[in-house]
C-alpha cells in the first residue's frame, strides 16, 4: 500500500473586480458597447447625440472576474448651457475613480471631437482602444495603417478592433479586460446587471422612445420626470412628464391627434414590461419648462448629478 499523499486541489483563482469606464465623443456606439457588455438593456441608444446623460453602472460577472461599467454622456464640446457643462463634470468624475478607460472611436475614423476627448483621458491610467463598428469597414486592409497612426497618438495598453453587435467580439473584450482587475472581493451580487433603479430606467427608456420617433425634429433639451410610481404584485402604475422648453416642442411629441405621444407611450409600456416582468399602465404628459436645460437648479430638481 502507497503512502503517497494526493496533491491539494488547486486553489481557486482570486476574484478580481475593477471600475472600467466607456468613454468617447457622441454616437460612437458606447450605450450599445454598455448593454452588449451587461448582456441586457441598461443604457438607452439612438441616433441622437447627447443621449446618454448620467453616470449608468452596468455590472457583469464572468467567471472569478466581476466588470463594473460605468458608461459616461459623451463629452460636449459645444454649446455652453448648463446642461452640457454638468454632463462634463459627470465625465471628469468618472474618470478620476476608475481602474481602466476604454476609449470608444469608429473603426477607421478619428476627428477633431474624438481629439478632444482623447486629450482628457488621465495619463495614470490604462486605456484601452476600442475600435468600434468593424462592421461598417469595408476594407479591412486600410486599418493597419491606421492604427498605427493611432498608436502614435497615446500609448494605448490594447487594441481592440470589434462590432459591439457581435457576442463572439464582447466575450474576447472581456477576455483582454481581465488581467486589467484589481485582485479583489467583487462590489455587486454574482447576478446584478445594473446600480439604477427601475424607477431610473423607465424614465430612461421613456426618453429614448422620445428621441426615436421624433427624429431631428426635437432638440435634445428634453427630459422625462417620473411623478407617480405605484408597485402591486406584478404591477406598476406610472405617470411620467416630458419636459420641453418651447410650447413648439410640444406640439412635436403630441402629434396629430395625440398619435405621436400614444406610440411613445406604447413603445415604452412594452419595452418596460418586458425588462421588469410586469403589466405596466404608463400615462405620459408633455410640459413646457422655459430653460430648464440652463437652470442649475432645475437639473438639480429633475436628477441631474
Amino acid at each position: 500500500m502507497s503512502d503517497a499523499v494526493a496533491p491539494d486541489p488547486s486553489p481557486e483563482a482570486p476574484q478580481r473586480c475593477g471600475l472600467i469606464a466607456i468613454v468617447g465623443r457622441p454616437n460612437v456606439g458606447k450605450s450599445t458597447l454598455l448593454n452588449a457588455l451587461v448582456g441586457q438593456k441598461v443604457s438607452i441608444t439612438s441616433d441622437k447625440a447627447q443621449t446618454t446623460r448620467h453616470r449608468i453602472t452596468g455590472v457583469r460577472t464572468v467567471d472569478e472576474a466581476q466588470f463594473v461599467f460605468v458608461d459616461t454622456p459623451g463629452f460636449q464640446t459645444k454649446h455652453n448651457v448648463a446642461l452640457n457643462r454638468n454632463l462634463n463634470r459627470t465625465v471628469h468624475g468618472v474618470l478620476a475613480d476608475v481602474d481602466l478607460v476604454l476609449f470608444v472611436v469608429e473603426a477607421g475614423r478619428f476627428g477633431l471631437d474624438d481629439a478632444k476627448v482623447l486629450a482628457l483621458l488621465p495619463a495614470d491610467k490604462p486605456v484601452v482602444l476600442v475600435a468600434n463598428k468593424l462592421d461598417a469597414v469595408h476594407r479591412r486592409a486600410e486599418l493597419a495603417p491606421w492604427l498605427k497612426g493611432m498608436a502614435e497618438r497615446r500609448d494605448f495598453a490594447e487594441f481592440v478592433p470589434l462590432s459591439a453587435k457581435k457576442e463572439a467580439d464582447v466575450t474576447r473584450l472581456f477576455k483582454i479586460l481581465k488581467p486589467y482587475l484589481p485582485e479583489q472581493g467583487w462590489f455587486y451580487d454574482e447576478d446584478a446587471l445594473t446600480d439604477r433603479s427601475e424607477r431610473f430606467l423607465a424614465s430612461e427608456i421613456i426618453r429614448e422612445k422620445l428621441f426615436r420617433l421624433t427624429g431631428d425634429e426635437l432638440p435634445y433639451t428634453s427630459t422625462v420626470i417620473i411623478d407617480k410610481w405605484e408597485e402591486e404584485g406584478t404591477q406598476r402604475r406610472i405617470s411620467a412628464s416630458i419636459v420641453v422648453e418651447r410650447e413648439a416642442h410640444k406640439g412635436m411629441i403630441i402629434g396629430q391627434g395625440g398619435e405621436r405621444l400614444k406610440r411613445i407611450g406604447s413603445e415604452a409600456r412594452q419595452e418596460l414590461q418586458t425588462l421588469m416582468d410586469a403589466r405596466v399602465h404608463l400615462e405620459l404628459w408633455v410640459k413646457v419648462r422655459s430653460g430648464w436645460a440652463d437652470s442649475e437648479e432645475h437639473l438639480r430638481s429633475y436628477g441631474y448629478e
